[in-house]
Parts: C-alpha cells; structure tokens; sequence
C-alpha cells in the first residue's frame, strides 16, 4: 500500500460512493495465501469473497484495503484489518483482530479477554461522557438507503458534538476510539470485514461496540463508543 500510494491505480467497479481497486484483489489473494499456508483448514470471508469451507467452525475476516477511496485518491487513511471469529452458539464471535495502518505505521492488536494494544502498548478509551465534549466520527457507507440513513444523524449530532469527522475507513475509525482519539463511530450499512477486527479491538480497550445485522449479507448497523457515551448515541441512530 505504501509504494502504491500515489501511483495510478485500476479501478475494477465504480460506483457513485465507492471504488473497487485492482490492488483490492492483489492484497487479498496476497493475505489469503499467507493465512491458509499456515492455517489451510480455516476459511478466509473477504471483501473479495471467500476461500475455503464456508461451514468451518473458524473463519478469518479480512478487509485488504479499508479506506479504498481515501487510498485511490492518494489520502494516506487507509489500513489493512484482519479477524479471526469462531462459531458460539450458532453465531461468530471475534476471537482475534489486526489493524494495521500502513502510513503511520501503526498496529492494533486485541485477543478477546486481553487488553487492547497499539504497537504493543496497552490502550483504553478516552474518560469523556458527555456529548458536547465528543469526537464523533460518522460513515455514510456506499448507496443512496445508507445516506439518507445517516444524514439525520448527522444533523442531530452537529449542533450537539465538539467535532464531527468523516474519515472514510471504519476499521480506523473504530480503533482510534478504542485509542481514545475520538469518542464514538456509528455507520449503517457498513460490512462485517469493515468492523470485525475493529470492533474487538475497542471492546478489549474498555468500549461498547454494538452492532445490529440489517438487510443484506454481512450488513451491520454499527455503534462504536467510549462506553459512556452509547445510549446517547443509539437514540440518534
């Protein structure tokens, strides 16, 4: 990702809000080939589809590239996030989750029932309860239904926040509050790939991740908070 920054990039699927880049493809068969060199029993579920046994009690979740437009068009915001989950109770939970921001060169790591790291270093979510002294960043995810879902939201919380940030990468977004940089992130519409990793790496640092299935495979309501802040929040979404 680093040397492919601001070089010309082939885009495979434009949509209006979206992008879909060839290196999407190249990174994901490059991270698929590693994961099932060492584990060839466990089954990887990527944005770029899926490999491996689709029934296998463990699976690795892998977004090669979050962050696809920021990246495209040469914004160093970008990472890699890769997660394991295992089957409980008919449903996966994340086990295990990586972050890796290529330009800043920082890694979050979270095992579940251990603290959260950044490069090896304990993390906690900020102290800030009250929704004037918060960070929100929000995700508008990639059609028309998810934008006209969340600009209300958007609405609501402006006129109530200290600052509102669109970042374009969930899986950043959610481990810069699990960091305690921001305060919260919400999004509808948004892919298991974009959250799983993220996701459990802000419950290991002491936040509150909710995340609610909605209509369409691997689709997730989502909202990510310090953990003081949630109810406040879910009544906006």
């Amino acid at each position: 990702m680093r040397k492919n920054l601001n070089v010309d990039k082939t885009a495979t699927h434009v949509m209006q809000h979206d992008i879909k880049l060839e290196l999407d493809v190249r990174c994901q068969k490059r991270i698929e080939t590693t994961l099932r060199r060492t584990y060839p029993e466990i089954s990887v579920l990527g944005e770029e589809g899926i490999s491996g046994d689709p029934q296998n009690s463990l699976r690795w979740v892998v977004d090669p590239i979050d962050g696809t437009a920021n990246f495209a068009y040469g914004m160093p915001h970008a990472c890699v996030s890769i997660a394991l989950q295992g089957l409980v109770r008919q449903d996966h939970q994340t086990l295990l989750g990586v972050v890796h921001d290529p330009f800043l060169g920082e890694t979050w790591t979270a095992i579940r029932g251990q603290a959260a790291k950044l490069n090896g270093r304990k993390i906690s979510v900020s102290p800030r309860a009250k929704l004037a002294q918060a960070i929100v960043a929000i995700g508008f995810g990639q059609n028309k239904a998810t934008l006209d879902s969340m600009l209300p939201a958007f609405s609501h919380l402006a006129h109530r926040v200290r600052k509102i940030r669109i970042l374009g990468s969930a899986a950043l977004s959610l481990s810069w509050v699990a960091a305690g940089r921001m305060d919260a992130f919400i999004e509808s519409g948004i892919f298991l790939w974009d959250i799983a990793a993220g996701g459990l790496i802000l419950e290991c640092a002491g936040g509150d991740f909710y995340h609610k299935p909605i209509e369409g495979e691997y689709r997730f309501k989502v909202t990510g908070s310090n953990g003081r802040l949630p109810k406040q929040l879910r009544r906006v979404v």
